[in-house]
Parts: structure tokens; C-alpha cells; sequence
């Protein structure tokens, strides 16, 4: 089994993985208990809505944002999940820099990408580089591939948080 799929060691009610992840995001990622505890069941309810491994997405907001909400890049993305509005604005209507928008849209955009590659790791590299990117120069493929990468290492010491 890939580590991206990862097995979800996340135990018991939804209240408690909820508050299970929240200590290992914490721990993993240094993040404050009032973040942490905020985004954690924003996390499990996207990452269960969209079929994405929980601890993936969590992950992915570490690499994204480092759990900062109101951060934007110089290429123009937003929020937790670094999402461009240009491009996603008919898809994620609403404030991209909200918790619970955002990472709803960035788990959609991932799903979406999964389903269209075939593939988690290549989903993740599509998250950073974009599909056409990916597919159409090599050193877009590989800077992508780099990124699915690291957000598999930090996908890791949110396991062995936990």
C-alpha cells in the first residue's frame, strides 16, 4: 500500500478523530490548539465528502500554507489550500481565505484531479503545477513531482504524531 493512500489510524466518533487530528496537526506541524482545532473537522469532513485521505489533506494544507488562513501567494492563490481564484472562482464561489470554503474547494480541485489522473500522486503534482503543466514540459512534471513529495513527508510526521 502507498503511503499516500495511508491506512487512517483515526479512532471513534467523529468528535474524537476530529480532536485526535487536531493534537497530531498541533504536535506534527506546530500549529496552535485554536487553529488546529478549528480546521481539523473542516479536514475530516472534506477529505470524507471528497474520498481523500484524511492525513493527505492535512498534509497538504502544512505544504500549502503552513495552517495560515489568510495567506496569499505572489502567483495569486489563497487560503489554507493555496487555492487560485482565477481559475476555480465558478467552481469555489464564496471567501477562498474562509476555513471551511477553502478547503472544501482545495479537497474538491484534488479529488477532481485524482479522478482525472488516476492517481494520488500525480493528483498532488496536478495541485502544484496544474495538468497541462504536468503533461506538457518536463520541467513542470518534475518540479511536480517534487511536490508530491514533500507533501508525503509531511504526511509521514503527521502519522508519527499521531
Amino acid at each position: 500500500m502507498s503511503i499516500l493512500a495511508g491506512c487512517n489510524s483515526l479512532h471513534g466518533s467523529f468528535e474524537q478523530r476530529s480532536q485526535q487530528l487536531s493534537n497530531g496537526i498541533q504536535k506534527a506541524y506546530q500549529v496552535k490548539p485554536e487553529t488546529a482545532q478549528q480546521v481539523a473537522p473542516l479536514i475530516l469532513q472534506s477529505a470524507e465528502q471528497y474520498a481523500i485521505p484524511v492525513f493527505t489533506l492535512a498534509a497538504l494544507i502544512q505544504q500549502e500554507s503552513s495552517y495560515r488562513s489568510q495567506v496569499s501567494s505572489p502567483a495569486g492563490a489563497v487560503g489554507l489550500t493555496q487555492v487560485m481564484p482565477r481559475y476555480w472562482q465558478a467552481k469555489c464561489p464564496g471567501d477562498l481565505y474562509q476555513p471551511s470554503i477553502n478547503i472544501a474547494c482545495g479537497s474538491s480541485i484534488l479529488a477532481q484531479y485524482q479522478q482525472s489522473s488516476g492517481s494520488l500522486k500525480k493528483a498532488l503534482a496536478y495541485y502544484n503545477v496544474g495538468p497541462s503543466g504536468y503533461e506538457n514540459s518536463w520541467k513542470m512534471k518534475r518540479q511536480g513531482k517534487k511536490y508530491a513529495k514533500q507533501v508525503k513527508q509531511k504526511q509521514k510526521i503527521l502519522k508519527k504524531a499521531l
